[in-house]
């Protein structure tokens, strides 16, 4: 039954020059797959793939990608199946080698077949099919769990492989290995026989999440036995990553089958969101490319402006979505970052565009800059703003790269980053009947993150290009909410923030993995012995084949091993850092992948908080944020938070930052000081409520100021009304900046007319701009090393008003 058959993707992501055309060199009777004898494509879209490098024309697609497919059980006695790998490389000039080698594994670990050899990128994916004869062949095989294993590379132009088939494909898997390309290594279990039962624990299944209000069976009644004796949680199903027109994304079913040019989609995320609740879905995360709201993949012409209301409007779409339909949550964040050199990043509760591309005008597309491959930058200025993101389909190697470490750590990495995409389907599927092959090809990178230091719970989306968002498959990444608290951006960010998270191949199943009473996601202190438990559930009798609990070591940057294949399991640690997963695969080959548990063994460690009061002092010009803050050992840093923003941290007694009141608006605030001893234990402090009062923080426009010497003086304000009274009518406003500090100016006005923002020096040269359409513009101008006096000008370039006044909005970020 088609049930019964998983049939495993797996995604490929070496990072070299480039990958090819595929001549199939294949020993052990591969057979390449009608798709592959297809005429190659136009050769002019090729000729001018390679005239551009492809990381230039497609920097967010141009990566080698395989789907290896498993069949996790058979329909005929003997076991015999037909395993697939199918390969793509969008964008790649042909020349380029890359090798394979599949290989079937028994349970005690010896190899029952090898597949191997060497293949060529012809412009168009490519499927080798392997007929497996099971126990149809010479020698004697047991029923149980088998694993097919597939390693692939690819190797440059210039690596010439000696012979075809296994040695062929073991010179150029050694020639990328040498180039520093690692060799991707990539599992599936399979069945021979009837699919084993797991021994499982008893497992109150949990409600599920905000569709059953729409009354649909089975999952209603699941809903109904969930409530009580379960863990005190509500499931709710999603995906986290999809596109529309608003950069790559939205193309028609019935065409798409790539991504699309930029901004050319049919469907825009007003379409997503409904589409996404009406599959079934409790949420959806639409996350566009960063870079392609100037219009364009590479650098665009419109103005900054228009990219910065597009972005703005999306916010705005999900927003109200929201609101009107209550049981589903909409996300609008962005994708940020490319594939060459860098790595895709979703960021979901930003309210500003991140970008690093400047318009014809010099103005940033975007409302922050964050400089292109800058993980270590970005993680900081997320940090900084109380926002949470997700590694997307990350490779072990070449990816989020900081300080030349591949997934390199960061303190404000750790924090931000809470997601790791384990599994993928296809970014270009166009089915929305669910039959989409799943994937599972960044397990490896998922537990190189884990042993990095990296505190991220397991994630697995669609990625959807086409307009199938949550459509292609039945996976899901479900999040646990308090059963109670209602599902809102609020409740949903701090599921993820306490990585309440586990990632499903199958929609209708549950998996909870716990540690001494501590749920997934849970950093805790153990002494003795850990008792660990895997619950599962399914509302469509499916059953578990496989358990396995996967141990490593924080930060030590070595390998997870496999600790046991009990789901119920109790043994001592040794001392120190562990971290700890759960994987379950199903009776049909699904899987599902728990969040971890970080435990901290030993009694002899530090196991006692800091404690931490927090004050303010001022109202207005320089404020201070101060600490006390002790610790039975010492305390290493406090952190100022307001508004659940970052301030400011300081690491010596008396803790203090001090900062400019220009940078809050007027009225009250909120200050958290969080105190951190050296074994990672923190406590945050009471909150405390101060307020703001900035002189002069909003004056109105004062005649003659039509030219730079008659310029209205700014002072500390951060608001100013004026008129533009005629068409020809100019105001000025002076505004003096120290050295390296920063300005932001919001201009909004009234309807029907179109006014014009500008920043410029005391000679009227432009120093920043923005021209768009209407009377609402934002611009921001970064000074440099020496004070300088700077001017504001707003003219009317069509309409004006002797009523209807334009306000400005004066910011220092």
């Amino acid at each position: 039954m088609k049930d019964d058959v998983n049939t495993a993707c797996i995604t490929l992501r070496p990072v070299v020059a480039c990958l090819l055309p595929l001549l199939l060199v294949a020993c052990g009777g591969a057979e390449q797959a009608p798709e592959a004898q297809a005429t190659a494509a136009d050769s002019t879209p090729r000729a001018q793939a390679q005239a551009v490098h492809p990381s230039v024309k497609y920097p967010d697609h141009h990566e080698f990608e395989a789907e290896m497919q498993v069949p996790f059980t058979s329909a005929v006695p003997s076991g015999a199946r037909r395993f697939g790998v199918t390969m793509s490389y969008l964008g790649a000039p042909e020349g380029e080698q890359f090798a394979y080698q599949l290989d079937l594994v028994a349970p005690d670990g010896k190899l029952v077949q090898r597949y191997s050899g060497v293949a060529r990128y012809e412009g168009k994916p490519v499927t080798l099919n392997f007929d497996w004869a099971g126990r149809g062949g010479s020698s004697a095989l047991a029923d149980g769990l088998y694993e097919a294993r597939l390693t692939a590379a690819a190797a440059d132009a210039d690596a010439v492989a000696p012979g075809v088939g296994e040695a062929g494909a073991a010179s150029l898997l050694a020639a990328a290995a040498e180039h520093g390309h690692a060799p991707h290594e990539l599992s599936f279990k399979f069945a021979l026989g009837a699919a084993p039962t797991a021994k499982m624990p008893a497992f109150r299944a949990m409600a599920m999440g905000s569709e059953l209000s729409q009354g649909e069976q089975p999952r209603a009644k699941a809903l109904a036995a969930a409530a009580i004796a379960s863990w005190p949680y509500t499931v709710y199903y999603g995906s986290l990553h999809g596109q529309t027109n608003d950069s790559d994304g939205g193309g028609d079913l019935a065409t798409c089958s790539s991504s699309q040019s930029a901004q050319t989609g049919k469907y825009g995320p007003d379409a997503a969101f409904p589409y996404a609740k009406g599959k079934g879905l409790d949420f959806f995360g639409n996350t566009d490319h960063n870079h392609y709201f100037d219009g364009s993949s590479g650098l665009g012409t419109i103005a900054a402006a228009t990219a910065k209301a597009r972005f703005t409007a999306g916010l705005n779409i999900a927003t109200n979505y929201t609101a009107s339909n209550p049981s589903f949550l909409a996300l609008y964040g962005m994708e940020w970052g490319v594939i060459s050199n860098g790595g895709h990043v979703n960021i979901f509760n930003s309210t500003e565009l991140y970008s690093w591309e400047y318009d014809p005008s010099n103005q940033l597309y975007g409302h922050r800059f964050v400089e292109k491959n800058d993980y270590a930058s970005l993680y900081t200025v997320m940090r900084a703003a109380g926002q949470v993101g997700q590694f997307n389909h990350p490779d072990s190697t070449g990816q989020f790269i900081v300080n030349g470490t591949d997934l390199g750590y960061t303190a404000d990495g750790d924090e931000v980053m809470v997601l790791a995409e384990i599994s993928n389907t296809s970014a270009f599927s166009n089915v929305d009947d669910e039959t989409q092959t799943p994937g599972s090809g960044y397990e490896s990178a998922f537990r190189k993150l884990l042993e990095r230091g990296f505190h991220v719970a397991p994630a697995t989306n669609q990625d959807n290009h086409c307009a199938n968002w949550g459509a292609s498959y039945t996976n899901r990444t479900a999040v646990l909410i308090p059963t109670g608290t209602a599902l809102s951006k609020t409740s949903f960010i701090a599921a993820l923030r306490a990585r309440r998270v586990f990632a499903t191949h199958d929609k209708n199943s549950q998996l909870v993995f716990s540690a001494n009473g501590a749920i997934m996601g849970s950093r805790i202190t153990n002494s003795g012995v850990l008792n660990m438990n895997v619950g599962f559930a399914n509302t469509a009798g499916r059953t578990v084949s496989l358990v396995e609990i996967w141990e490593g070591v924080p930060g030590r940057n070595g390998t997870m091993t496999l600790l046991t294949n009990n789901a119920t399991y109790g043994f001592t640690p040794t001392n120190g850092q562990h971290v700890y997963y759960a994987k379950l695969t199903q009776s049909d080959g699904k899987i599902l992948w728990s969040a971890p548990i970080w435990v901290n063994q030993g009694a002899s460690g530090d196991t006692v908080p800091p404690t931490v009061s927090a004050s303010e002092t001022g109202s207005s010009g320089t404020i201070t944020l101060s600490a006390t803050a002790s610790d039975n050992i010492g305390v290493a840093n406090v952190e100022f938070w307001v508004d659940s923003v970052l301030k400011g941290t300081d690491t010596t007694s008396p803790y203090s930052v001090t900062m400019d009141s220009l940078s809050l608006s007027n009225g009250a605030h909120s200050l958290v000081a969080k105190a951190f001893d050296a074994a990672g234990n923190s406590t945050s402090s009471t909150a405390v409520s101060f307020s703001i009062t900035n002189a002069g923080a909003a004056i109105s426009e004062q005649e003659s100021n039509g030219t730079i010497a008659t310029a209205n003086t700014v002072g500390t304000a951060t608001s100013i009304s004026g008129l533009m009274s005629s068409t020809s009518d100019i105001d000025y406003f002076k505004v003096n900046l120290a050295a390296g500090q920063k300005i932001r100016v919001d201009m909004t006005g009234p309807s029907g007319v179109d006014y014009d923002l500008y920043l410029v020096n005391a000679a009227g040269t432009s120093l920043a701009a923005s021209e768009g359409s209407t009377a609402s513009e934002s611009l921001t101008y970064t000074n440099g090393t020496t004070a300088l006096t700077v001017y504001i000008k707003v003219q009317s370039y069509s309409g004006s008003s002797t009523s209807s006044g334009y306000t400005l909005k004066i910011s220092y970020p």
